[in-house]
């Protein structure tokens, strides 16, 4: 099994750039891997072609489950397993849960989330990431097309990169 993967990178030297060149590079069909900015460009999600997150219906789930452990959880204690007075009340009283079913649902709610992000995102413990270009960090733009999943030959990509505006191509390669 082959782990070695092989991508162009397209430095380039400003958002306006940047956004410009993912349409063109779109345009002729080469398929963009990702696009490293220093700080959050309006607008880039869109001309990526990225769908909005599934973490909202993630949260909805979870926060379901949260609940519904919640009530089942008090129904069963105070309930069947230990029933007992308090205070003149039923076992099973609803506004005496209306607490404890909060908290559980936004406790549940919010880990399902921060692990559904995790699982999304791709972060995984012990993970070394990839890091196409330190110069995203500070001032560049950094554009990664990966070449095993695109059709055009290298040199085309690279040609592609340059026409729509990137200042430096280079290849960069990950065991």
């Amino acid at each position: 099994m082959e782990t070695k993967k092989n991508y162009l990178v397209g430095i380039f030297d400003d958002s306006e750039k940047v956004l410009h060149g993912i349409s063109h590079v779109r345009e002729q069909g080469v398929k963009i891997e990702e696009v490293f900015t220093p700080y959050p460009v309006h607008g880039i999600e869109a001309k990526l072609g990225y769908k909005r997150s599934k973490l909202s219906v993630a949260a909805f789930m979870f926060g379901a489950l949260g609940t519904s452990l919640a009530i089942l959880m008090q129904v069963w204690m105070l309930g069947i397993d230990w029933p007992m007075i308090i205070g003149g009340k039923n076992f099973v009283s609803a506004p005496t849960f209306v607490p404890v079913t909060f908290e559980l649902t936004v406790l549940i709610g919010s880990l399902g989330m921060v692990g559904t992000f995790f699982v999304l995102s791709d972060l995984k413990p012990h993970k070394t990431p990839r890091i196409f270009d330190l110069r995203s960090t500070d001032d560049k733009m950094v554009m990664a097309v990966d070449l095993a999943v695109n059709k055009l030959s290298e040199n085309e990509i690279q040609s592609i990169l340059q026409a729509a505006g990137a200042s430096e191509v280079y290849r960069k390669d990950f065991e």
